[in-house]
């Protein structure tokens, strides 16, 4: 084969193991919003160059930009070579792709090429994974038959997946993906949410490692977790799917939850203010009894509240409403928050579940 050798995504798609490393040569901006799962970073133009050469471009034309772009492509492309590529063998067989699959894709594969190395490009680039990846995930979904996990905030839920996974289950942790705990006060403390793109790539890329004759297990969200939405065609599905009720008992919920937001407790400022934008649906005499709570440390009595007063209550209303088979779940009582109580209800479901 004469390389470097150009690919449209959906058939590089079915090639993806023979390739050594997939490289995205564009921006870390562009980079950070999206891109090919596995991929690294190898801008041929970083942020503010890319920035400089699209104003030169447009204040005296391609041919100008096109002399800046040269420069600073061939100076970054020197640079990965010395610093990232260097160490691979001449058989080594790398996968680039930029936006389009046009300049800056270009430029990285045809050097590649001369040193000797087997590169492949994408032709149409992220544009065309991206385009993929949205007609993927109309359909993609309808393909699998998934074990809806509800039960009340604090059930454990997320726990369970976590040890389905474990025991080898296939698990869609929708709130893993997105970073997110799925309610007001599911922020990550260390940490924002990926873009939407980032988290419909990670989406799709988990589903396509599945096999459908066996279940997928996800817990039952609504559209939105935190900011980013859950596309359609696997809401649809969720929706029609089987639910199991998880339950625990109320002791160990509370336990659970301050575990979980422990960064709350370390931080009652922060929880206080998150607390305020629940006003709307209790009134600030209720909102201003609960930062009372967490402003003295009763932490315990103030997540038993929560859940009395506001989780529990949302949560029966949304799941009727929004979930087909919520009237006929199986129920299953996980009897304390120990490591095997966990161990054996996800067991159980493997087992109950094929």
């Amino acid at each position: 084969m004469k390389y470097p050798a150009v690919l449209p995504f959906a058939e590089a798609l079915t090639q993806l193991d023979r390739f050594d490393t997939i490289i995205d040569v564009r921006s870390p901006l562009e980079f950070t919003e999206d891109h090919v799962p596995g991929a690294i970073n190898c801008p041929v133009l970083d942020n503010e160059e890319r920035v400089r050469v699209g104003t030169l471009y447009r204040q005296l034309g391609a041919f100008e930009a096109k002399k800046l772009g040269a420069a600073l492509v061939a100076k970054n492309v020197a640079h990965h070579i010395e610093t990232v590529f260097q160490p691979h063998p001449q058989n080594w067989k790398p996968l680039v792709y930029c936006w389009r699959g046009g300049n800056r894709s270009g430029a990285m594969s045809h050097i590649l090429a001369k040193i000797g190395w087997q590169v492949t490009r994408i032709e149409g680039g992220y544009k065309e994974y991206r385009a993929y990846v949205n007609i993927e995930l109309a359909t993609l979904p309808n393909q699998f038959r998934y074990q809806m996990l509800c039960g009340p905030t604090g059930s454990g839920k997320s726990r369970l997946l976590r040890e389905l996974a474990r025991q080898g289950a296939q698990v869609l942790d929708l709130e893993l993906l997105a970073n997110h705990r799925g309610s007001v006060l599911g922020n990550m403390p260390d940490s924002g949410q990926p873009a939407q793109k980032r988290f419909e790539s990670a989406i799709w890329h988990t589903l396509r490692g599945f096999d459908p004759s066996r279940p997928v297990f996800v817990e039952a969200e609504s559209k939105k977790v935190g900011k980013l939405r859950v596309p359609d065609a696997l809401m649809e599905k969720m929706r029609a799917s089987a639910c199991v009720v998880i339950s625990l008992p109320l002791p160990d919920r509370v336990l659970l939850l301050l575990d979980e937001y422990a960064h709350f407790v370390a931080d009652p400022a922060h929880l206080t203010a998150q607390l305020a934008l629940l006003t709307p649906l209790h009134g600030k005499e209720r909102i201003a009894e609960w930062r009372a709570l967490a402003e003295s440390g009763q932490m315990p009595k103030l997540v038993e509240c929560l859940l009395a007063s506001h989780y529990d209550a949302l949560y029966a209303q949304s799941i009727k409403r929004n979930f087909m088979q919520a009237g006929s779940a199986v129920e299953m009582a996980i009897p304390d928050g120990s490591n095997a109580a966990f161990e054996h209800a996800a067991a159980t479901l493997i087992a109950t579940n094929g």
